[in-house]
């Protein structure tokens, strides 16, 4: 205990020295796309038997969990790239933020992060995958932005410097990595919150050169819960084709007619993993690691054949949960694992609390700094998710409450679907219970708390949504047999 309180005094004198207050940390937020919450080899460890990935390594990213803190039940409020980018920057709900979907701006960037950083003194920078719709430009809220439009492309991607369109080389994200690197070398001596947000994991899955071959030859292994078909299965018209989401043709399991693009998916995330080695060797080099917080997550997870699915938005837990690393070595214990719900609507307010900023009364998260430091007495044990139907995706509307050990998923208009699952005895979200006797007094205590979650949200279904393909009886309307793949 001496040994560490000396450390943090020595810590904090350093860096009055140079001038910079423990107070106002640099800020590097990390996020990746699509990237499952198991997508780390020190949860594969954890996992041990039970791990579905252990070939895969990130050693890097486990250094940030090894010296730093690692939030094992880390969530999104809603599984898609765009609204939960949304949420990252303004820690509102999607109901409530303008994005409900893939294809949509985000118009109000008055308040964010970024924002009340900048208002504080940082020199904030933003570098890779904004999407939000397909917005050109500067990235509002930044002073300095290196962003590529929509998707963007794995190789030899065009980056808005500023909004300038440029050409690049190279793999898309080992471009924005050195792009942030260089930023973080002439800013050396400000103050800097620097966002870099990652392309991959997001199909079609494109590695870089060097991994293009990593796991060629490791063995995949089907999820346990594969053939535990979701509710809605073949009930929604879409025109859209090859659609992850619909039932894979006869002949082989969703694992074995998706061979490689589940290798494809890790060769990429391993890029990724080194690029976070890059970043940490340049603040080791600067001697800024101390003094600088880093924040490694994901917009959403992704579906590997779970439920029978590919992609994300249903509300199953491949999909909702997230990596969520934080090292702070000037204020933070190393190795610390925290259980409690965190979610991304969390993020803002966190970064703001680390930069000793208040978060302005229109954050709907919580910080999760207390919970760090022990300084928390009440915390939340459920929350609300929310997905929207999305035009030619074969995915319903869902509402749904997740608590600590269990879980309610609803589809509005159509009672037939709901489930519900214990998920101390049934992970995997196999044995839906909502039919049941034995379901019965949970079903009633989630009802009961998915209501105060919704009020508590201002919960809507907003009219930027897109319109849900209902028949005349308020049924979403069932596929006709010629659209089926």
């Amino acid at each position: 205990m001496l040994k560490t309180i000396l450390s943090a005094a020595f810590v904090a004198l350093a860096l009055f020295a140079r001038g910079q207050s423990p107070a106002k940390p640099n800020i590097i937020f990390i996020y990746t796309d699509d990237q499952r919450f198991d997508a780390l080899s020190v949860v594969q460890q954890e996992q041990g038997y039970k791990a579905r990935f252990p070939w895969f390594s990130t050693p890097n990213l486990d250094r940030l969990a090894s010296e730093g803190v690692r939030f094992r039940n880390a969530f999104v409020i809603n599984s898609l790239c765009s609204p939960s980018r949304a949420t990252l920057l303004n820690s509102r709900y999607n109901h409530l933020n303008g994005i409900a979907n893939n294809h949509t701006g985000l118009t109000d960037t008055t308040v964010t992060y970024a924002t009340e950083l900048r208002k504080a003194g940082y020199a904030t920078a933003f570098f890779g995958k904004w999407h939000m719709g397909n917005e050109t430009g500067k990235r509002p809220g930044f002073d300095y932005s290196a962003s590529f439009v929509g998707q963007g492309k794995y190789f030899d991607c065009p980056i808005e410097i500023n909004g300038k369109a440029e050409p690049s080389q190279g793999w898309v994200d080992d471009v924005s990595t050195t792009n942030a690197i260089n930023y973080i070398r002439e800013n050396k001596s400000k103050t800097f919150l620097v966002t870099l947000a990652f392309k991959s994991g997001h199909g079609p899955f494109q590695p870089p050169v060097r991994h293009q071959d990593t796991y060629a030859k490791v063995k995949l292994t089907e999820p346990e819960n594969e053939r535990a078909v979701f509710p809605y299965k073949d009930q929604i018209h879409t025109e859209r084709k090859n659609n992850n989401n619909a039932a894979q043709p006869q002949g082989g399991s969703w694992t074995e007619n998706n061979d490689q693009k589940i290798r494809n998916y890790f060769g990429a995330l391993k890029g990724i993993d080194e690029n976070v080695g890059r970043v940490l060797k340049t603040l080791d080099s600067l001697k800024l690691d101390q003094n600088t917080v880093i924040i490694f997550s994901s917009d959403n997870g992704f579906f590997f054949g779970e439920h029978g699915l590919g992609d994300k938005r249903a509300a199953y837990e491949e999909s909702i949960r997230i990596p969520l690393l934080v090292r702070y070595p000037a204020r933070f214990p190393k190795g610390k694992k925290i259980d409690k719900i965190v979610l991304n609507l969390d993020a803002a307010p966190s970064l703001l609390d680390l930069a000793g900023v208040a978060a302005p009364k229109s954050f709907q998260g919580k910080s999760w700094v207390p919970l760090v430091e022990d300084k928390v007495k009440d915390w939340r044990n459920s929350f609300l998710y929310e997905y929207f139907y999305e035009n030619n995706f074969a995915v319903p509307t869902i509402k749904a409450i997740r608590t600590e050990k269990s879980k309610l998923i609803l589809y509005p208009g159509e009672e037939g679907w709901s489930e519900l699952y214990d998920l101390s005895s049934d992970p995997g979200e196999s044995k839906n219970l909502y039919n049941t006797k034995e379901g019965e007094k949970l079903k009633t205590q989630l009802q009961g708390e998915l209501a105060k979650q919704e009020q508590a949200t201002g919960y809507t279904n907003p009219t930027y949504a897109d319109p849900r393909p209902l028949n005349d009886k308020g049924k979403y309307v069932r596929p006709k047999r010629e659209a089926m793949p």
